[in-house]
């Protein structure tokens, strides 16, 4: 590891703690050509995750489009920016848990949606309006009577 300061390979760890959620590892470390302390991280590697679009072709998982996906759903609704992150951090979570690298869109998208109906059913019909395409009033007006006539929970 070199130094920021000084660019020295030469250095020492002086404390090692748990990064966030126990997710990286937490470095100290003293410089012993400029006594300077830095701190790294070290994070596990990811194998990236592939998404199939409906046309076929693969693209590399973007978490920032999906979180953009959900907030423009969740546009002034009561519903914050952690609770958004907590969705694709799940979502994202649980393909990777899989072992599963190439996921279809259509699972990305069922699992936004079922995330959103327990959140916030306003959220919910945007993000489905988008998803499904609906091509007139009527298949909005079928998922919104769908929202009305399902069981509460």
């Amino acid at each position: 590891m070199k130094c920021p300061f000084c660019g020295s390979e030469d250095n020492k760890v002086t404390d090692t703690r748990p990064g966030k959620e126990g997710k990286s590892v937490r470095r100290r470390r003293e410089c012993l050509a400029c006594s300077r302390r830095f701190t790294t991280y070290e994070y596990v590697e990811k194998s990236p995750l592939l998404v199939i679009k409906r046309d076929g072709r693969e693209e590399p998982f973007d978490r920032q489009k999906l979180l953009l996906g959900i907030m423009t759903a969740a546009h002034k609704r009561p519903v914050t920016r952690v609770e958004i992150e907590k969705i694709v951090d799940e979502i994202e979570e649980g393909f990777c848990d899989l072992g599963n690298l190439t996921i279809p869109s259509k699972l990305v998208g069922e699992k936004v949606m079922k995330r959103l109906k327990e959140l916030d059913e306003v959220a919910y019909v945007r993000f489905a309006s988008v998803y499904r395409d609906f091509k007139d009033k009527e298949e909005f007006l079928k998922e919104v009577n769908g929202l009305k006539n399902s069981p509460e929970e």
